[in-house]
């Protein structure tokens, strides 16, 4: 009896060629360099990348993104190279990727659209996947035109005037409709969080946001100081977006809770960022940044723009902050058994998140850096208080004398400690100021 073939219902890999516009107004930035980064999205996406081209020019051609000439090329681009899929390096309008798919008779799609599409395969909780349907929706509305192109085939006159633009408007309507729905439930998500950090807070646990280039190891980096495997970590762009947040050990006794946020990228969509700003709001409500730089990468000074460029965005460029130079075991043999120690250079640190490299020097660091924020006491408190001291003992360098009556405080304690203790110690003033003379 003949052996029953097997089916295979896997999608088809899609050939992509890539293009893009150099016009010098990317600095750092060439489209030979962009283009390698756009060829690891495509790869990340799951598309075989067949080829590629760029063209220099003063301005991006408003119709063509690269100019009529180019454009031509690209047929027997495609003639030779049998690309399915062509991949522009910018965000294209709906006129343009309307051109291009006319000539080419294949589906084009720009940098933000394969970002988007990364997201949507990535996004593992229910908070990630409204983040990435958001960000879809509002990347889709301005260019419904582009799926009813149908409509506009029909012939003028009887029959042809009303329907098309009634539909369009339907769809624009819904789409409104459900975004408005969207970014309620991603309001919701934004509470939910404001709720858990008020959490944390009462805790006064010291908090720490790890931010960075994608790829730069920062969910290893998480899991190397955790001592488990917590977040997702692959070679991969985008590898994971759902923030982890873990309690770490530090130097001196000291613990922080460390949260791995989402990767930036060159030209991050826009809708991203405004999407993801509930989980990235997580950034905002840290004591300081961890910020990892892939050290094996030539671009990395690119890179470390590209993460003050969104963290400013965010409101948060200008806090404190930690350096760390990761991937070490790939430019430094000393780092390669992650036995020898690691130098601290104006306020960075070189680590190997995958060796254990430097890992100690960046806990020691780390709570230096926190310290540094301490505040200074000198206050008298009840015995009454005795929760309040154990707690400062987590969070401070502090002596302790106890007196007949109460206890006196002296040393340095996270600032919202000292907030708590200073209230304390007026309170507990008061009552001994209006206590009678015996």
């Amino acid at each position: 009896m003949p052996k029953a073939s097997t089916i295979d219902l896997a999608p088809p890999v899609e050939r992509a060629f890539l293009v893009a516009v150099d016009t010098g107004d990317d600095s750092g930035w060439s489209a030979e360099d962009s283009l390698t980064e756009l060829a690891a999205l495509a790869a990340t996406a799951g598309a075989e990348v067949v080829g590629a081209e760029w063209q220099n020019r003063r301005h991006v051609d408003p119709n063509w993104y690269v100019g009529k000439g180019k454009a031509e090329d690209l047929v027997a681009a495609k003639n030779e190279t049998r690309f399915d899929l062509l991949v522009a390096d910018d965000e294209l309008s709906p006129s343009q990727q309307k051109s291009l798919e006319s000539l080419l008779n294949v589906k084009v799609i720009d940098r933000s659209r394969l970002i988007l599409d990364i997201f949507a395969q990535h996004a593992r909780t229910h908070e990630g996947r409204l983040q990435v349907e958001l960000a879809q929706l509002e990347y889709q509305l301005p260019r419904l035109t582009r799926l009813w192109t149908h409509l506009s085939r029909t012939q003028g006159g009887i029959g042809s005037r009303g329907p098309g633009e009634s539909q369009l408007e339907t769809d624009r309507r819904i789409i409104r409709d459900r975004i408005k729905k969207m970014k309620g439930r991603v309001d919701e998500v934004r509470q939910n969080r404001e709720t858990a950090a008020r959490g944390r807070d009462r805790r006064l646990m010291a908090t720490v946001g790890i931010v960075g280039y994608t790829n730069a190891g920062k969910s290893t980096l998480l899991n190397s100081l955790v001592g488990s495997d917590v977040a997702l970590a692959e070679d991969k762009l985008f590898a994971t977006l759902d923030p982890t947040s873990r309690q770490v050990k530090l130097g001196d006794g000291q613990a922080a809770i460390i949260t791995d946020t989402v990767g930036f990228i060159h030209k991050l969509p826009h809708q991203l960022v405004d999407a993801f700003r509930a989980t990235l709001e997580e950034v905002n409500r840290a004591d300081v940044l961890l910020e990892v730089v892939d050290a094996s990468d030539a671009h990395f000074l690119e890179h470390r723009l590209t993460v003050q460029t969104v963290l400013d965005e965010l409101g948060a460029g200008g806090k404190p902050r930690l350096v760390v130079f990761n991937k070490a075991d790939l430019v430094d043999r000393a780092a390669l058994d992650g036995t020898a120690p690691a130098p601290v250079i104006a306020g960075s640190v070189s680590v190997s998140a995958l060796t254990g490299y430097g890992l100690d020097t960046l806990r020691l660091e780390l709570s230096a850096l926190l310290a540094s924020l301490w505040v200074a006491v000198d206050v008298h408190v009840p015995y009454a208080a005795g929760e309040l001291l154990a707690r400062i003992r987590e969070r401070g360098t502090i002596e302790l004398d106890y007196g007949n009556r109460d206890v006196h405080v002296t040393g340095r304690v996270a600032p919202a400690l000292a907030g708590e203790l200073e209230r304390v110690a007026a309170a507990w003033t008061e009552t001994l100021e209006s206590a009678p003379v015996e």
